[in-house]
């Protein structure tokens, strides 16, 4: 039995599914999706970095921030609202936002789940703005019934989800809730300052914390942007969690800056629009969507979003280097998944039946990185099959391939699934790979 501590919590031992998953995809369907409006161009981390922390806040990508983007005087997001929208109170998208998803067709996810390859599913079940996604015992203290969904959409998702054999978890803003405080954040410290740290909050997010977790039994608690009292606020709930479900997994953002300086306790970081590692020692799982905003945004499409090819070959490298990936999709407001992130998540998934040995329950090889002797970088991974896996993103010039370096054993063209001429580390391919972004040989061992 774990206690609510850091020492109990640290000895937690990461479930093997959550290690063997590799990809999940993050359903981002909240009220920005709306207004739907953010300015298109580079993530915030980027922007923060190349021109200050208070253009990432006021021009931020992230349509499902729109309530705090108006509230910034001067923002892209409130002139738009004042001049195209003209100046409508926020409660008005709510309002449309829940009518709309009556008409949900959650068979519509389940078709697009299925060809996905993901092997987990985590749903927005509260974001920033406070409205609730499920029928909940617990209503906001201001807004009321008005706020939240009498359509159970949390369980008809996790109900969908768990037909197809995945996995399914549920994020909460556990930190920001605009309805208690916090409209204008411009920065980092009015965003930590934000979080409301009074018992009142922290009994409301606790109470539907435990709601979620008894009413839907989820294996992961992805919260977001810390948690009243921090780790010592969200240490028992945690704690209750793992001795419920032996197989429930918890991400760093209850308290990051503490699980960063190794005095609070997480199953796995989470790197925002970067696929760098925050600890080498920790599992990681990359979250991004497939455009530059996670909830849905009109002016987005197939020019603006992840080329395929791109998104292929980052997920490579992401397993390669022990990570998970949570591929985020913007659903519109009456639920549907737009066409164009519905073509990358599908080609991901059609890429995932081919090359799958290299990525389901797979481990980072000790030498995870070659390159041809065209240039081509070559990712490789230990198989749950005991195989190597190489990985080769892009197409070389003929069918003979040098691999400096590759590990010894029979080769084979995993998508053919025929022989390969070896010759040292020359590769005679039976044909030119086609223009299939990464291509994998299988070396058995």
């Amino acid at each position: 039995m774990f206690e609510p501590n850091f020492e109990s919590l640290r000895t937690r031992r990461l479930p093997t599914w959550f290690e063997d998953a590799k990809l999940g995809l993050f359903a981002h369907w909240t009220v920005g999706s709306v207004p739907s409006f953010a300015p298109m161009g580079r993530d915030p981390f980027t922007l923060a970095r190349e021109e200050g922390e208070e253009v990432a806040f006021s021009h931020t990508p992230y349509a499902e921030w729109y309530w705090n983007s108006i509230s910034i005087p001067g923002s892209p997001a409130a002139e738009y609202h004042e001049k195209v929208l003209g100046n409508p109170d926020y409660g008005t998208f709510v309002d449309k936002f829940l009518t709309t998803s009556r008409d949900w067709d959650p068979n519509h996810w389940r078709d697009v789940f299925a060809r996905s390859g993901a092997q987990y599913c985590v749903f927005v079940t509260k974001h920033h703005d406070g409205v609730l996604m499920w029928p909940s015992d617990v209503p906001n203290p201001v807004h009321g019934d008005r706020w939240r969904s009498e359509r159970d959409l949390v369980g008809e998702c996790a109900r969908i989800t768990r037909e197809l054999g995945m996995r399914f978890g549920v994020y909460y803003s556990g930190g920001i809730d605009w309805t208690f405080q916090g409209l204008g954040i411009k920065g980092w410290s009015s965003l930590f300052a934000a979080i409301p740290q009074d018992d009142a909050y922290l009994e409301y997010a606790d109470a539907h914390w435990r709601e979620l977790i008894e009413r839907y039994q989820p294996d992961v608690l992805w919260n977001d942007i810390g948690y009243p009292k921090f780790s010592d606020g969200a240490m028992p709930l945690i704690a209750d969690f793992y001795n419920q479900n032996p197989d429930g997994v918890v991400n760093d953002r209850f308290d990051m800056i503490g699980v960063i300086q190794g005095r609070s306790h997480t199953d796995f970081t989470t790197p925002e629009y970067t696929t760098r590692p925050m600890d080498a020692h920790k599992k990681f799982e990359v979250c991004r969507g497939i455009g530059t905003s996670f909830g849905y945004m009109q002016f987005e499409d197939d020019t603006s979003y992840l080329p395929i090819p791109e998104l292929v070959t980052m997920f490579a490298n992401i397993v390669a280097d022990g990570g998970n990936l949570l591929l985020n999709f913007g659903a519109m407001p009456g639920g549907y998944i737009p066409w164009a992130q519905q073509l990358r998540i599908i080609a991901l998934g059609s890429w995932l039946a081919d090359n799958g040995a290299a990525i389901y329950g797979s481990r980072p090889f000790e030498q995870s990185t070659l390159s041809t002797d065209e240039g081509l970088v070559v990712r490789l991974t230990n198989g749950r099959d005991g195989a190597v896996y190489a990985m080769v993103c892009g197409r070389p010039t003929s069918a003979r391939v040098v691999i400096d370096g590759l590990p010894e054993g029979e080769v084979h063209l995993v998508k053919q699934n025929v022989r390969v001429t070896r010759r040292g580390n020359v590769l005679e391919l039976p044909i030119r790979p086609d223009d299939t972004p990464v291509w994998t040989l299988r070396i058995g061992r």
